[in-house]
């Protein structure tokens, strides 16, 4: 970290929101007017959005992340979180990966942490629960899920395998549905390459508390949506939440009750809970309180957008929509992003503020390979679009929606290989403790019996 007497501009969180409004004042502001410092746990962001994808290996994992250093040249990138911020004396405390908390003074503040996944006090959740939020997350979930069906090859346990082949998935959202349609689509091509396993033995299960799945593209297409999953095999329980889930044991509120070594949560997000120390004005659901122009209610010098901001949606709100907040998605961040970036520049000049006003432009969706949803809006009409169409309308808007053309480049070519070459298959469990069979073969060797028994005799005397 540098020390300087120009003007700190604290970005806090290197997510959507943080790299895109970081990188547009880098671009608007002139040599020397301000240092822009970005704090976050990692060095790089992820793309959400694709992480599916990532799950049922269509895309590489390092393609779907961007690494802020690389992104951001001239820009201080610190690895660690800001665990508290002292409003009166403009100073944030960073807490790095190693080593002693620091204070770091600032000038201007953009809080961009994002959100973090939605849980309940479930019993068995935390043990059992995998999450969609990272990346590390979407590559553990596709290595757990072929690392069962290599279980319930080899088993000769009818309870094992019926377990290592039942698959839960609790939330219909965009992240559920995408997830479990991805991930079957996996299953069901890995399945060709083992002998006892086809996809009958599979068990895919879908839970949702709400009486629909898919409800950011409309109650038509999310109807059509659970049909289709419902044709490939998957169940999907609604008005349904889930009891527990100890040891695997997962009991839902209809009475159904299963064995599944894979619980896959995706029922939700909700703001950082760290922002309950930053003092700032937070809305009932605990998000910053953010006006039309990103500017956090009470303050001249803090702006919020993104997952973590609760931002008036004025499109809506002209349309005669009252109280209308703006949902958590790509598409309000990225445009936020923008706004935010001018606003804080013109902040620093002594300018106006502008305000965020963004129609919603639809929704799309995919469901697997050459599967998918899509809502497009232009002006009062709706386009509902359904299948293949639909699946090209997901892989485009997103593809192009990937920050920095060497993420876009790789993620197309991916995508490109897939359809001359065959779907990977293989599971890279051991990732996850790569140490493990070096220690095995270099912690030291029991002393023998004969060695150990004079200085025993020597205690004795």
């Amino acid at each position: 970290m540098s020390t300087t007497e120009r003007p700190r501009i604290l970005v806090v969180g290197g997510g959507y929101v943080g790299l895109y409004a970081a990188k547009r004042i880098l671009k608007k502001m002139r040599y020397g007017e301000a240092t822009v410092t970005v704090v976050d746990p990692r060095s790089y962001m992820t793309y959400q959005p694709f992480l599916p994808e990532v799950a049922a290996g269509s895309i590489s994992p390092r393609h779907v992340v961007v690494p802020l250093r690389r992104v951001l040249p001239k820009a201080e990138v610190l690895t660690g979180r800001v665990t508290s911020i002292d409003q009166d004396r403009k100073v944030a405390v960073v807490t790095p990966l190693v080593g002693e908390a620091y204070e770091l003074p600032f000038d201007y503040l953009v809080v961009a942490l994002g959100a973090v996944s939605r849980t309940f006090p479930i019993p068995g959740l935390a043990e059992q629960g995998i999450g969609m939020k990272g990346v590390e997350e979407g590559i553990g979930l596709r290595n757990h899920v072929l690392e069962q069906l290599d279980k319930a090859e080899s088993t000769t346990d009818e309870d094992v395998r019926r377990k290592a082949l039942t698959f839960v998935f609790v939330g219909g959202g965009f992240a559920g549905a995408e997830t479990i349609g991805e991930v079957e689509d996996m299953a069901r091509d890995a399945a060709k390459y083992y002998t006892t396993i086809k996809r009958e033995d599979m068990r895919f299960i879908l839970v949702d508390a709400a009486d629909k799945i898919l409800p950011e593209v409309g109650p038509k297409l999310g109807t059509w949506g659970k049909e289709h999953l419902e044709s490939r095999g998957i169940e999907i329980y609604l008005n349904t939440s889930m009891d527990s889930c100890v040891d695997g044991h997962v009991v839902l509120k209809n009475g159904l009750e299963v064995d599944s070594s894979t619980l896959v949560w995706t029922a939700g997000v909700k703001p950082n809970p760290v922002l309950a120390r930053y003092g700032l004005p937070l809305g009932p659901r605990g998000h910053v309180d953010a006006g039309a122009n990103l500017q956090v209610t009470g303050t001249d010098y803090i702006w919020a957008a993104g997952d973590n901001a609760q931002v008036p949606d004025m499109a809506a709100r002209k349309a005669g929509v009252e109280n209308a907040w703006c949902p958590p998605n790509a598409q309000h961040a990225l445009r936020q992003s923008k706004v935010l970036a001018d606003n804080v520049i013109s902040g620093m000049r002594g300018f106006p503020q502008g305000e965020y006003s963004h129609a919603n432009k639809g929704a799309v969706a995919g469901l697997g390979l050459h599967k998918g949803v899509a809502m497009i809006v232009m002006g009062k009409m709706k386009i509902k679009l359904k299948g293949r169409l639909a699946w090209y309308m997901h892989r485009g808007y997103h593809g192009m929606a990937m920050p920095t053309w060497n993420r876009k480049i790789r993620v197309f070519a991916d995508w490109t290989l897939a359809m001359f070459l065959k779907r990977e298959v293989v599971s890279l469990g051991a990732l996850e403790t790569p140490r493990e069979e070096f220690y095995e073969a270099a912690k030291p060797a029991p002393a023998p019996a004969a060695v150990a028994a004079p200085a025993e005799k020597a205690k004795a005397s």
